[in-house]
């Protein structure tokens, strides 16, 4: 059962990116027996699309309760940690987040691993796109970090972790982004301890980066068992 109106964009007639069928997804769920999705709303599908998704929860004493869950779906992502482990540097990108500028960060000018969604790419060649079109950097070896859905509680995202060496032969381009996109980004080259001190101090404050450096310092290529002395 759906409830969005006939003539809904994105449901029955198709939105500006072509979809149909967005107030459908939920409704064929099986893997838990204690979650029935009985309703789905399509709330808004600009580029993105807000759901109100209606279900019926089964809590541990057996009893069914209604809920109602809206969550958004901007598609699945991918970031990547660039490292040049012999002159031990990380390679990370800075540009202007509304979001965070709306919500208290002084300016919004963000400093980031570079990212950006999967669109209809597998997660790999998505990363190599987006590092290639931030950074200048053409990635050769990848190394698959971890995958993690990270604003579980409203946002259905999941982000593919990566990790990649750099040098000076492979960024072969300046980066910067796509100007017809908006994108104006600046490629910061970045001591990797002066990194970690920057998350102290809250010069980087971006989820997804503080997870990569983090990683880097305790398991990967900074790590004291990867042999790089400090």
């Amino acid at each position: 059962m759906t409830t969005s109106p006939a003539g809904t964009p994105g449901a029955d007639i198709p939105d500006s990116r072509g979809r149909t069928g967005l107030d459908r997804t939920g409704l064929d769920l099986t893997g838990n027996p204690r979650v029935r999705v009985t309703d789905v709303e399509l709330v808004a599908a600009a580029w993105h699309v807000l759901r109100r998704t209606t279900l019926e929860y089964q809590d541990a004493s057996g009893e069914w309760s209604t809920q109602q869950r809206e969550t958004y779906d901007r598609g699945n992502g991918a970031t990547v940690l660039l490292y040049d482990p012999d002159r031990r540097t990380v390679l990370l990108t800075r540009q202007f987040r509304f979001p965070v500028y709306v919500n208290g960060h002084p300016d919004g000018m963000l400093i980031e691993a570079a990212a950006g969604l999967l669109d209809e790419d597998d997660p790999e060649t998505a990363i190599r796109r987006e590092a290639a079109e931030e950074t200048g950097v053409e990635i050769g070896e990848l190394q698959h970090v971890y995958d993690v859905f990270m604003s579980p509680g409203s946002v259905t995202e999941r982000l593919h972790f990566y990790a990649a060496p750099y040098t000076a032969d492979t960024r072969t381009a300046d980066g910067g982004g796509l100007a017809d996109e908006g994108e104006e980004i600046d490629v910061l080259d970045i001591p990797f301890d002066e990194s970690l001190a920057m998350i102290r101090d809250g010069r980087i404050c971006d989820a997804k980066t503080i997870m990569l450096l983090h990683w880097a310092a305790l398991d990967g290529p900074f790590a004291p068992s990867a042999g790089h002395s400090r």
